[in-house]
């Protein structure tokens, strides 16, 4: 059978990219363990390609526990070392002591507005921005909304979360649809 569907140019070079294309990219997101799930690996993405990142993907859940966040805010110095060394991940120190931190900041923000999800959503009022692009290229790499939750990481002890790292994330877990216009996932994901 073959797969006639239009997608996002970005979405046809690999089959993992595909496959988050059509099933995940864009979809509103409410589970906080997702949600920090895409902190993670946004902020593993930093100078790296999302594809990069997917092919990881399955060695970051089974590294990180499953993303259980109380689980890798609880870290220690000898569990850092040990990521350093595993392969399936990317071994940057930084980026993996920023998870940790990230999971420690995270847990505030739960405590604080009750979900994770409560405090993201709020930069967007509630509901995903539909854009409307002819090509991905046009979508702008960070919106003065993504600056603004940027800011709030930053402030709340948040690493790996500048502007345009908090805009990939709010496209990924479905604040914004930036898919082009001639994707069949941007009217599904109420475009138009």
């Amino acid at each position: 059978m073959t797969d006639t569907l239009t997608r996002c140019a970005w979405s046809c070079r690999t089959e993992e990219e595909r496959v988050y294309h059509d099933l995940e990219w864009g979809v509103p997101l409410h589970d906080d363990q997702k949600l920090f799930e895409f902190i993670v690996l946004e902020g593993a993405q930093a100078g790296l390609s999302w594809a990069t990142i997917l092919k990881r993907r399955e060695g970051y859940r089974i590294a990180f526990d499953g993303f259980v966040v109380e689980t890798v805010a609880h870290y220690s110095e000898g569990k850092v070392r040990e990521l350093m060394e595993n392969p399936g991940i990317i071994r940057n120190r930084l980026k993996i002591e920023s998870a940790i931190g990230n999971a420690r900041a995270f847990l505030s923000i739960q405590q604080e507005f009750d979900s994770f999800d409560a405090y993201m959503w709020r930069f967007v009022n509630g509901k995903p921005i539909q854009n409307a692009w002819r090509d991905y290229s046009e979508a702008p790499p960070q919106t003065k909304e993504s600056e603004a939750m940027s800011k709030d990481l930053k402030k709340r002890g948040f690493r790996f979360v500048g502007p345009t790292i908090c805009y990939a994330h709010m496209q990924a877990v479905g604040m914004v649809n930036d898919h082009a216009v001639d994707c069949f996932r941007w009217r599904e994901l109420g475009g138009g």
